[in-house]
C-alpha cells in the first residue's frame, strides 16, 4: 500500500502556481489511471485505486502548504501505510527549472511544506520527488512560488510533471533504485 501526496494550496487562486506542481502531479496520476479525486477526508482530497497488486492513494492536503504534514500524518495512522511507502512531491527552488530529482530520504531543505510532514511524521525516511522551478529573479520568494508560469515555461512543466506522474508509477512497480536511475535528470 502507498500514499503518494501532492504538495499544494487547496484554494483555487492557487492553481498553476510554481507550488502547486504537487497538486498537478497527483491530477496527471489520478487522468493517466483513470482515477477519480473525489473522497474528502483525512484533511485531504483523495482517490484510490491500484497499480499492479498494489493499493495506492492519491492526495492532495487540503490544509494548506505549511500545515501538509497534518494530512499526511492522518492518512498514514488510518491506513497504517509504512513510512518508506509514502512518496511526497513537491516543488523546489534549489533545482534547476524543470528538471526532477527522487531521493529515499533527507531533509526538508527550505520548503516549509516538507517541514511540516517531517515534523508530522517524526522521520525524514520516506521518498520524495522534488520538481524544479527555478529560483526568483527579482521578485521575493513568496511570490515567486505563488507566481504563475509563462507561456513557455508551461510547456516544460508540463512535461516535467508527465515526467514527474511517471517516476511515482515506476517508483511503485519498479523500485525506487530503478527510477531514481531513470528518471533524475
Amino acid at each position: 500500500m502507498y500514499a503518494v501526496i501532492g504538495l499544494g494550496n487547496p484554494e483555487p487562486e492557487y492553481g498553476g502556481t510554481r507550488h502547486n506542481v504537487g497538486f498537478d502531479t497527483i491530477n496527471c496520476i489520478a487522468e493517466r489511471n483513470n482515477v477519480k479525486l473525489s473522497k474528502l477526508k483525512h484533511k485531504s482530497i483523495y482517490g484510490e485505486f491500484f497499480l499492479g497488486n498494489e493499493k495506492v492513494f492519491l492526495v492532495k492536503p487540503q490544509t494548506y502548504m505549511n500545515r501538509s504534514g497534518e494530512a499526511v500524518l492522518d492518512i498514514h495512522n488510518y491506513y497504517k501505510i509504512p513510512i518508506e511507502n509514502i512518496i511526497v512531491i513537491y516543488d523546489d527552488i534549489d533545482i534547476e527549472f524543470g528538471k526532477l530529482r527522487i531521493r529515499k530520504k533527507g531533509s526538508a531543505g527550505s520548503h516549509n511544506g516538507m517541514k511540516s510532514v517531517i515534523y508530522q511524521l517524526q522521520s525524514d525516511q520516506f521518498p520524495r520527488v522534488r520538481i524544479g522551478i527555478g529560483k526568483p529573479k527579482e521578485e521575493g520568494l513568496v511570490q515567486f512560488v505563488l507566481g504563475k508560469f509563462t507561456r513557455d515555461e508551461k510547456e516544460v512543466i508540463d512535461s516535467t510533471i508527465l515526467k514527474a506522474a511517471k517516476a511515482v508509477e515506476s517508483i511503485i512497480q519498479e523500485g525506487i533504485d530503478k527510477a531514481m536511475s531513470k528518471y533524475n535528470g
